[in-house]
């Protein structure tokens, strides 16, 4: 089964510093996509080199499900880098798994204010408008995600998952699964699912 990371280990996250100016710059992200590899998200305002042990260790903590101590080192980092992304995001994830999700939406869209075009702020956020009960919203967040980067599997599946399970449309979960399974080939679960669709709908492989 395919599960979600935190940012800080998913893909390839990459923070580079901006040039000094003298007005303060709008803070972003650059997008860059490698269709075979993934992307790479570059912050214009990263994490301070003085936070990113703390970073690490948050994260760290986290992974083990110590979400109560993850989530104080990362308010912290946040604080410490208010015009970063990523620690909004991980936040997000960290407050969603830990039933906050209030608190989970705030720091999502606090993301997406500081990198508009972040494909993973917009899956988080779908996952919560899922977990909420905002179907539709959760499958615009899903379809933005994927517009910025179609080969998101994360967001694929998720989308699948939610047309299937929530909207009841199958030919969406249908082509979600088949353009998931297209990214990530191995998930048995995916495969049942399809082959469970196409007898419910039926249609032959």
């Amino acid at each position: 089964m395919i599960t979600r990371s935190f940012l800080l280990l998913l893909g390839s996250l990459l923070l580079t510093a901006c040039a000094t100016t003298t007005e303060k710059p709008r803070p972003t992200s650059r997008i860059d996509v490698q269709e075979d590899v993934g992307f790479t998200i570059t912050e214009a305002s990263p994490v301070p080199d003085g936070e990113r042990l703390e970073y690490s260790q948050a994260i760290a903590q986290l992974e083990e499900g110590n979400h109560a101590r993850g989530i104080a080192m990362l308010t912290e980092v946040a604080e410490a880098a208010p015009n970063a992304a990523g620690p909004q995001i991980d936040l997000g994830i960290a407050q969603s798994e830990a039933g906050n999700l209030e608190a989970a939406e705030r720091h999502l869209l606090r993301a997406l204010e500081l990198s508009p075009d972040h494909p993973v702020a917009y899956n988080e956020l779908g996952i919560v408008y899922r977990k909420t009960g905002r179907f539709q919203e959760a499958k615009a967040a899903y379809e933005t995600a994927l517009s910025i980067f179609p080969g998101y599997h994360y967001a694929r599946r998720n989308l699948g998952v939610l047309c299937d399970l929530y909207l009841g449309d199958l030919n969406c979960a249908l082509d979600a699964y088949n353009a998931y399974m297209a990214t990530v080939p191995s998930d048995p679960e995916a495969a049942m699912w399809i082959a469970d669709i196409r007898n419910r709908l039926g249609t032959q492989e």
